[in-house]
């Protein structure tokens, strides 16, 4: 025997909500994302539509159209796309975060190059040195930041980025 699962009023609200929000999240989208996603033509085109729509409520019934087309397509393959595009931006960020961390450490502590060396041996320890004291200097005197800047750039070339690989 063959039992029915019905689903409950409320599941049924709670998905229509998560496709309206994931439709929203599309709306976010750049043009060439969007191409990316290799959305239906219908979708596509509510989602372009969403994007020029500055009135609140037409902003909300637009979305509510977007989460009813939703329901047609494979929205576990959308969702996996953007949490790949937002995890290597976080990844990305993370790595500009510590190219940061290990510039001010350079500026400010003298025992910072040497760790620098010895995790990253292909440096030009010279270069860095140079820059680090420049950049003291220019922050002592209110300057313009140019070696603040240069040492942030030697840094990346240094520094491998784990999204690049």
């Amino acid at each position: 025997m063959e039992e029915s699962v019905s689903i409950s009023k409320t599941q049924r609200k709670r998905e229509m909500l998560q496709l309206q929000t994931l439709g929203e999240d599309l709306t976010a989208l750049t043009e060439a994302q969007l191409a990316e996603l290799d959305l239906p033509e219908r979708l596509l085109d509510a989602v372009v539509q969403a994007k020029g729509i500055t009135k609140f409520g037409a902003l909300r019934r637009q979305l509510q159209y977007i989460g009813r087309l939703m329901r047609e397509v494979d929205s576990a393959a959308i969702v996996a796309r953007l949490a790949a595009w937002k995890g290597v931006s976080r990844e990305a960020t993370a790595h500009l975060h510590l190219l940061e961390r290990w510039r001010e450490r350079l500026i400010t502590d003298d025992e910072a190059l040497s760790e620098l060396t010895q995790a990253y041996p292909a440096c030009d320890t010279q270069k860095i040195r140079t820059l680090i004291r420049n950049a003291r200097r220019e922050r002592g005197a209110g300057g313009a930041p140019r070696s603040f800047r240069a040492l942030f750039q030697e840094l990346r070339t240094i520094i491998p980025d784990s999204t690049s690989g």
